[in-house]
């Protein structure tokens, strides 16, 4: 049975605000932070966010939005946070831990957080004091365009608490989102920061022209890469080939809205890594993830050649020419 609980979702852009939509589709009251003061003024004026997801159009009355951290988290039960990796260790260095105290908290961040080379729920685990079986996440496959837009999407649920998880699948769950459970908490995100590695290898493989036929061979060869890597660092039964891994890798890898993609389409096509950032206005999970993946694999030395080339060309500046040339030899 459901436990509609006070939920707090953190974050402003596309993926916390289709979660709120989400959420606000089905609860009577969703509890929204956002950085931007002008943003939550924009919202609570003109009922959209006026830089992602434009076309949803929020009931005010299920909404309290506000740019005060503390007062949103405190009185929630549940705290769904939605924001870039990159910001999330100095968005909580000055929150108590306490704060946290006998809440569940959900990552739908898909990223590494470069301070500590962690996933999201260790960071969780170690920085907030939430317990792991306190702990879960919301991962796709799932692009937050298409929620905006009510087509058919899946979401995964993972949490080490199978009663934990299957609440917020049910929370979650609505006409056009579908839900189901996992218990490898730490295999799917795992999963969700290497894919949007190898949607970045994709992209620059499109800028860089290569077909369709060589496309299928380096995602065939990226979902190996993650089974090997995920199952070396929590050697745990799965099956990869399920939505949570395979489908998520897929839908980064080749849809028109992944960023990640766009943005290795880019460097692909030329563009220096500032530059494309720049152009895009958005941040490329992928670009830290890499790095960050790249220190991890110095301990568990797991054959990643696709990470690999990614990581040079973004961060040794090789050109994506002579790297995805060297690749081709070893892919399989």
């Amino acid at each position: 049975m459901t436990v509609k609980k006070n939920i707090a979702v953190i974050g402003g852009g596309s993926w916390a605000t289709a979660l709120v939509k989400i959420l606000a589709n089905n609860l009577d009251c969703v509890n929204w932070w956002m950085r931007s003061g002008d943003a939550v003024e924009h919202i609570t004026k003109f009922k959209h966010n006026p830089k992602y997801l434009q076309s949803v159009e929020f009931d005010l009355n299920k909404l309290n939005i506000s740019t005060n951290l503390e007062a949103i988290i405190a009185p929630a039960d549940i705290v769904i946070i939605a924001t870039p990796s990159a910001f999330l260790n100095s968005l909580f260095e000055n929150i108590s831990p306490k704060l946290f105290d006998g809440k569940v908290v959900f990552s739908a961040v898909k990223g590494i957080i470069p301070e500590h080379n962690a996933i999201p729920a260790r960071f969780i685990h170690k920085s907030l004091g939430v317990p792991y079986s306190k702990i879960g996440i919301i991962c796709g496959p799932c692009h937050a365009e298409e929620v905006a837009l009510e087509r058919l999407s899946y979401l995964t649920i993972a949490c080490q608490d199978d009663k934990v998880a299957q609440n917020m699948a049910d929370i979650l769950a609505c006409r056009f989102i579908k839900t189901t459970i996992s218990d490898d908490l730490f295999g799917t995100e795992l999963s969700a920061v290497l894919k949007n590695v190898y949607a970045i290898a994709s992209g620059i493989c499109a800028g860089l022209g290569y077909g369709d036929n060589f496309q299928s061979v380096l995602i065939a060869n990226a979902i190996q890469e993650i089974e090997n890597f995920i199952d070396e660092v929590s050697p745990i039964h799965r099956d990869v080939k399920s939505s949570a891994y395979l489908g998520d890798l897929l839908v980064t890898a080749y849809s028109k809205f992944s960023r990640n993609r766009t943005f290795g389409y880019m460097i692909g096509k030329g563009y220096s890594v500032k530059t494309a950032q720049l152009e895009m206005d958005m941040i490329a999970e992928g670009y830290y993830a890499v790095k960050c993946v790249m220190e991890i694999n110095k301990k568990f030395q797991v054959e990643i050649p696709i990470v690999e080339a990614v990581y040079n060309i973004l961060y040794e500046r090789i050109s994506p020419v002579i790297e995805m040339r060297i690749l081709t030899d070893k892919l399989v």
